[in-house]
């Protein structure tokens, strides 16, 4: 029977994700080609993969995204800009950041704004997107609704829910609370433990515009995928 609740274009919300350190140059080739395959929106991966993926994915129309700051967003913003630069450099042409989650977690609005505009000038000047990784696990609500207002504020083109790594994951609730926090001109993703086409749908319902898993292929076929990247 066909899943009528579902998007014609499902595939072309998700950004199909490895991020384990341990990752092979074998393991990121197959993700790409898996990525063809399905036509995902893109991969995502580690920095030091970004010029593996841009020539495997060469001629397709998926994209590569990059993490930088991750997982813990616990470095500078210059050093984060300049991740993104390199990242970009090699091929990249989404960015995803780490808020700085202290910063959050006191409420310091400035410190996130001067944090996520440091990435966004690097990555606007290049044409690119930039994602924003609240860490929804490690915030109560006020600070989710913060890191969101400073993130729309420093010019993010999303708004993520997790890196995967820092416990929890992406909820209908707080997408849905991202979503009313930055309204309709702005993406967000949802990541961490989406790893079924019932978790995605959801997850679309609630308000998101990007999914991020390692189970796209279980995801797009109805199976049941892996944990988290």
């Amino acid at each position: 029977m066909t899943d009528t609740s579902a998007p014609d274009d499902l595939a072309r919300f998700i950004d199909h994700t490895l991020l384990k350190p341990e990752a092979s140059r074998e393991d990121v080739e197959r993700l790409c080609a898996e990525a063809r395959e399905h036509r995902f929106f893109s991969v995502c991966v580690n920095p030091v993969w970004a010029s593996t993926a841009a020539k495997a994915l060469q001629g397709s129309d998926t994209a590569v995204c990059c993490v930088v700051g991750f997982p813990l967003g616990a470095t500078r913003p210059e050093a984060k800009a300049f991740e993104a630069r390199l990242a970009l450099e090699d091929g990249a042409r989404e960015i995803d950041m780490v808020i700085d989650i202290a910063a959050a977690r006191r409420g310091d609005r400035r410190a996130l704004v001067a944090d996520v505009s440091a990435v966004a000038a690097v990555v606007h000047a290049e044409g690119a997107l930039l994602k924003v990784i609240i860490e929804t696990s490690l915030l109560d609500d006020e600070a989710k609704v913060l890191a969101c207002e400073a993130a729309v504020e420093a010019g993010a083109d999303f708004v993520k829910t997790s890196t995967g790594f820092n416990g929890g994951g992406a909820t209908a609730q707080d997408v849905a609370l991202m979503r009313r926090t930055v309204g309709s001109e702005v993406g967000v993703k949802a990541s961490g433990g989406v790893r079924s086409r019932e978790d995605a749908l959801a997850m679309i319902e609630a308000g998101a515009t990007r999914i991020g898993a390692s189970s796209g292929i279980a995801i797009v076929t109805g199976g049941q995928g892996t944990s988290a990247y």
